[in-house]
């Protein structure tokens, strides 16, 4: 293929992707901004106003970077895993796999797409908490960078959940034992620094407390972890993920019957 012709392949699965989670934003956008509003309402100014302050800020301004990466995490994961689920329960994937679109081209329109609903979930959620509390950012390159390469990361990360699925069941496992106990474990409502020795090299192993942690760097400057650390943490999952799939495509594994 020509680079014309793969930036329409690339630019019509992208659109279609964007349209998919708009024409349904009840679903897509809506349910993460009210989950995490009650967060900010529960926990930063029911429970928070009685906890002390962490490293200067409030409660509330400690905990709103990890809301926001949180809802990115879950947007961009939940983007990728249902959309090409449906395509490939539908046997739409079989349309894919017989084209001459690459398949790095198809696994990037649909990082792509769940990136932009995740940046999209992320800068709504964001708004919403300068209702609750004053916060600003001090590193924004940091910020988007650590959005950016974390909403990919679960985005090819969904990708290879739904490759791997046989049935509706099967794409609730992952996030359900895997995903979310690393999530709330990952320092999003307490900083490591106060947990015991053990459970602090525990949390070492917890690659979402690297992408907390870089974020919120970005945001306050403050973190529990080197931000070089983090970044490289970060980088080497989405470099394996990518090559997961990939390899996945290239093998058919899951995809061929």
């Amino acid at each position: 293929m020509t680079g014309e012709q793969l930036w329409v392949a690339y630019t019509t699965l992208v659109r279609k992707e964007v349209g998919r989670f708009l024409r349904v934003w009840g679903q897509t956008l809506v349910p993460p901004v009210i989950t995490t509003t009650l967060y900010f309402l529960i926990f930063g100014t029911f429970i928070g106003t009685q906890i002390k302050p962490i490293s200067g800020f409030s409660y509330m301004q400690f905990i709103i970077p990890g809301l926001v990466m949180l809802t990115i995490i879950m947007s961009s994961f939940q983007n990728t895993v249902s959309s090409f689920f449906g395509a490939k329960f539908q046997r739409a994937i079989e349309e894919f796999m017989v084209s001459p679109t690459p398949y790095w081209v198809i696994i990037l329109g649909f990082v792509t797409g769940a990136l932009l609903r995740a940046l999209l979930v992320g800068i709504i959620v964001f708004s919403i908490s300068l209702f609750f509390t004053d916060i600003t950012i001090l590193h924004l390159g940091v910020v988007v960078l650590f959005a950016i390469m974390t909403a990919i990361l679960f985005a090819l990360a969904g990708l290879a959940n739904a490759i791997f699925a046989e049935n509706f069941d099967d794409i609730s496992i992952f996030p359900t034992f895997v995903l979310t106990p690393l999530t709330y474990l990952g320092g999003i409502f307490y900083s490591v620094n106060a947990l015991p020795a053990f459970w602090h090299r525990v949390s070492e192993w917890n690659p979402i407390f690297y992408m907390i942690n870089g974020f919120r760097y970005g945001f306050l400057g403050i973190s529990d972890v080197s931000v070089m650390k983090s970044f490289i943490v970060l980088t080497l999952f989405c470099v394996l993920f990518a090559v997961a799939d990939w390899w996945l495509f290239k093998t058919g594994h899951g995809l061929r019957s």
